[in-house]
């Protein structure tokens, strides 16, 4: 019965998140923002629903590393996700197609990592009320990135590209476009505690830590949303919502890092955790960076029609699922 729950939640996740990139390219176009942007920001924010309302469910679980893997795992497995889409779509070179200002996305996503990882390990306990201040610096460096990435998308270069997009006869309206975003992110919202419940209990049933499970397994339930999203996308042609997502999605989850302090009431959420999970931001670190790399150096690197830096990421990504099983973490 519980694999049957699974299944059926994890397909309203995958119908809920497919809207969400049609109607996030629509809200793209008829604002003219671009779908750098919107990827970045509104695709980005709702389809990281899932790992906020996962980890606040499990706050009410008592299980704080559940979350911790949860946010620090996503964005391990958005890098993995988007390594996925560029082999899935081997004809175009994804990180070498899209726009370089994807490059400032990914450098604020690892800012935040490092910091996060910073926190963790020097474990200043210093609260404003019960809220750590590490979680307010993470909330206060994620607008200001964001004020930086909006700016930037409002340069000569991005205003021509966003002009240019011009609705085809019958488009959808803006309305039509900002109701079915909030609609299918609604979905998420009241679909994803179910799917997280059901995961959970599945990984009970296996004997893992709550650590691990939220690092391999409800990091990967949670992110379904990402990668339908971007698959989505691609298949429209837009290119640069897919990549704005998935990096975004990373910012975004830094953010809920810090939001999901206001939420943990028995004190400071990032002195709650195992140090361990420092660990964990690290390696989504290395996994940004190299997707990063590959986002700058537009060079050439296939080995027959396989994307070498996509192989990479994927190997990389598995040693280190692979480290944090032997370290027994969380």
């Amino acid at each position: 019965m519980i694999w049957i729950k699974f299944a059926i939640t994890a397909a309203i996740v995958v119908v809920a998140a497919i809207k969400l990139a049609e109607y996030g390219d629509v809200i793209a176009v008829r604002t003219k923002l671009g779908g750098l942007f919107v990827g970045t920001i509104f695709l980005a924010g709702a389809t990281s629903l899932p790992e906020l309302i996962a980890s606040i469910s499990s706050f009410q679980l008592g299980a704080p590393d559940l979350a911790a893997g949860n946010f620090l795992g996503s964005n391990m497995v958005n890098v993995v996700l988007l390594a996925l889409v560029d082999l899935i779509n081997y004809q175009v070179p994804l990180l070498r197609r899209v726009a370089l200002s994807h490059a400032l996305t990914a450098a604020l996503a690892s800012v935040l990592m490092v910091i996060a990882a910073i926190f963790i390990l020097a474990d200043i306990d210093i609260t404003i009320g019960w809220v750590g201040v590490e979680s307010l610096a993470l909330i206060g460096l994620y607008f200001g990135g964001i004020w930086l990435i909006q700016r930037e998308n409002r340069g000569p270069v991005a205003a021509t590209a966003a002009t240019a997009v011009e609705p085809a006869p019958g488009f959808p309206s803006l309305k039509v476009g900002l109701t079915g975003f909030a609609a299918a992110g609604a979905v998420l919202v009241l679909v994803v505690p179910q799917l997280v419940a059901s995961s959970t209990e599945i990984a009970v049933i296996t004997g893992l830590g709550t650590g691990f499970v939220g690092t391999a397994l409800l990091s990967v339930v949670t992110s379904l949303p990402e990668l339908l999203a971007a698959l989505a996308a691609m298949r429209i042609g837009a290119f640069d919502m897919a990549v704005g997502n998935l990096f975004g999605s990373s910012v975004f989850n830094m953010l809920a890092l810090g939001m999901s302090d206001f939420f943990y009431t028995n004190g400071r959420f990032l002195g709650a955790i195992d140090p361990n999970f420092a660990l964990v931001a690290l390696l989504g670190l290395l996994l940004t960076n190299m997707a990063l790399i590959g986002t700058l150096a537009r060079v050439e690197r296939k080995i027959l029609f396989i994307e070498v830096d996509a192989i990479g990421i994927i190997v990389v990504y598995l040693l280190g699922m692979y480290l944090l099983f032997i370290k027994g973490i969380g």
